[in-house]
């Protein structure tokens, strides 16, 4: 079976924001190349990558392709329909166009997963107020069940042995409606995808797909609201169970006690807060005297719905939703199916499946830390790596989870090295010139010797992870590498291909009025600006910006803050290689450069010299 989640690392640009937001680290990168995998054994399926993934590049398993084979076979299907609809379809006039545009899909019976919520709800409430002293963690979401059966396989006998609103939705579907049933899952969230391949009984659900795949079949059969008529759900319909997407709503569908005073359960949401409150429930539960209600908050915001909106409008959108089902509901024959169906069996058992990796020995984590320049600094645990302590994060260096380029400090420092290397390189450089002014030459020999330095610059500023650009006093670009095209967007590197360096390029076209005015500031006062932040579009680039030539060129460097610093050293390296093998060749070499030094050596050398004075500060 595919990976429930992947991603496509062709358009990846290694910003790592996904590494970062991963609960579980279950996105590592690859040390060979630096892009980042998914690690299928330890994803929990929360979709949390797919929603921090600005590129897109992030995607989940599709079941479009096992709809349309379900939907076109000619068996009867029954959708379960999540209550969650009301966010992702608030452009349906009415929820009865809706189940309409479900039945001209070929599905048979159209249902709400509400009834399912409904007897779950119940069944918590009967199960807590047979209280034998075991506390208990619901087990509603799939993605807090792979949690637990993965990082906390000690709480696995507090799961409340119960199924999931879905799957016992399917069991009450095909009692009521007959076991040959095939059952449609639909809602936001991706975990349901994995959780429907658990059972082979009337418990199976035959496919999973989300809001966004639901989207993509209505425009492929070509389904409009408009030309449809009002028809209602099948039931067995639902009371409460349609306040399900809200943090509290599985325990209001069965009328528990929510009065902070005396209520036994407490309501978690949010993949952070799951795993505090699991943590504090494994060690503190004696204290606490609770059972813990904790979902993932997909049903709100999960990665199915083909768009996001604000927390208070979703709510306020289920709440209305809930009020116009209740509009037409008949209780006494909603409460004589709930007596009915309460009476199947909805236990279930968990499976552990332990992904905790040992921690290494203190002597390696120490080693991590040194190397980060971590042990004992002020600097510790800022946690823009995504992880809440530097020890957190060397532990899982060591584990071979992440690289330590994910350490920004450390990336930062390794980019002054690097710089440093540059330094030395140019004196290597400044040396070789003063060797070919004392030698005599032709002019051949002094072309080539020149056309060989520019090719090592601009190797040099190509290797470089900076933008690196210079501009005249007309706002005109000289030079400029392929990383400044990178940075600044796709029109800048649609320019870069037809012309190579930007050369002649307007700089007033490719950036914005506030970076533009960064650049004149320069020209006209001919001051430094040094490590200046500034926000681009959706970017947040470090500028430091210099003279060169008074008051006609300045050079920049800019960096984007997403993405981390590599090592540089084996470039230096080899054009330290290329220097040697040629020095003798060089020495030999009559005047080359004298008063006529090339614009691109003046750049480099104001790019040393600007590191160089950045560095003693």
């Amino acid at each position: 079976m595919e990976p429930l989640v992947k991603i496509e690392t062709v358009n990846c640009n290694k910003c790592y924001a996904c590494v970062r937001i991963c609960p579980v680290k279950a996105i590592q990168v690859d040390a060979s190349d630096g892009y980042p995998f998914v690690n299928p054994d330890r994803c929990i399926g929360c979709g949390s990558c797919i929603m921090s993934c600005s590129q897109g590049v992030i995607v989940y398993r599709s079941s479009l392709e096992e709809a349309k084979a379900l939907l076109d076979s000619g068996e009867k299907v029954l959708a379960l329909l999540s209550p969650s609809i009301s966010v992702e379809f608030e452009d349906v006039t009415d929820y009865r166009k809706f189940a309409t545009m479900l039945r001209a899909l070929g599905i048979k019976y159209a249902c709400e997963l509400s009834f399912g919520v409904d007897v779950i709800a119940y069944k918590y409430q009967l199960l807590f107020s047979d209280f034998k002293g075991r506390y208990y963690i619901t087990s509603t979401d799939p993605v807090v069940v792979s949690y637990v059966e993965k990082y906390h396989p000690s709480l696995i006998g507090n799961l409340a042995p119960l199924l999931s609103p879905m799957t016992a939705g399917a069991r009450i579907a095909r009692h009521h409606y007959g076991t040959e049933l095939k059952v449609m899952y639909i809602g936001p969230d991706i975990s349901k995808k994995d959780e429907a391949m658990l059972f082979d009984d009337d418990r199976k659900v035959d496919v999973a797909i989300t809001f966004t795949e639901l989207r993509s079949l209505f425009k492929h059969f070509n389904i409009d609201e408009a030309n449809l008529e009002f028809s209602d759900f099948d039931p067995p319909l639902s009371y409460k169970g349609a306040l399900y997407p809200l943090t509290n709503g599985m325990i209001q569908a069965a009328d528990m006690d929510e009065n902070l005073v005396t209520t036994n359960i407490v309501s978690i949401e949010g993949t952070d807060s799951m795993k505090e409150a699991l943590l504090e429930f494994e060690h503190n539960i004696k204290s606490i005297h609770r059972h813990v209600h904790v979902t993932s908050g997909n049903s709100l915001s999960g990665p199915g719905f083909s768009k996001k909106s604000s927390r208070l409008f979703s709510e306020r959108l289920v709440i209305k939703y809930a009020n116009k089902r209740l509009q037409r509901f008949f209780r006494i024959e909603w409460y004589q199916l709930l007596q009915k169906y309460l009476e199947l069996d909805y236990s279930r058992t968990f499976t552990g499946n332990d992904q905790r990796l040992p921690v290494p020995p203190e002597e390696r984590i120490t080693e991590i830390l040194n190397m980060l320049e971590k042990s004992g600094s002020d600097s510790m645990n800022c946690s823009a790596c995504g992880y809440a302590s530097c020890r957190e994060f060397a532990i899982d260096v060591g584990r071979g989870l992440t690289i330590p380029e994910m350490c920004i400090s450390y990336a930062t420092k390794n980019s002054m090295s690097n710089m440093e290397s540059i330094r030395q390189l140019n004196e290597k450089l400044t040396q070789t010139r003063r060797l070919l002014k004392e030698t005599e030459g032709n002019a051949r020999l002094q072309k080539e010797a020149a056309g060989q330095m520019s090719e090592l610059t601009d190797a040099m500023l190509e290797k470089l992870r900076a933008g690196v650009v210079f501009i005249d006093n007309k706002l005109k670009i000289i030079k400029a590498n392929a990383t400044f095209s990178t940075i600044i967007g796709e029109e800048a590197e649609e320019i870069d291909a037809v012309i190579p360096g930007l050369v002649g390029a307007d700089l007033n076209k490719l950036i914005p009025q506030n970076f533009i005015n960064l650049f004149s500031y320069v020209l006209n006062d001919n001051e430094n600006i040094e490590s200046r932040d500034i926000n681009v579009g959706e970017n947040l680039l470090n500028v430091s910006i210099f003279p060169i030539v008074k008051g006609k060129v300045v050079g920049g460097i800019i960096r984007d803050m997403r993405a981390p610093e590599v090592q540089r050293t084996e470039v230096i390296n080899r054009i330290n290689d290329v220097i040697d093998r040629n020095l003798e060749m060089v020495q030999k070499i009559g005047f080359l450069l004298g008063e006529g030094a090339t614009d691109i050596e003046r750049m480099l050398n104001s790019i040393i010299e600007f590191y160089k004075g950045e560095k003693k500060k």
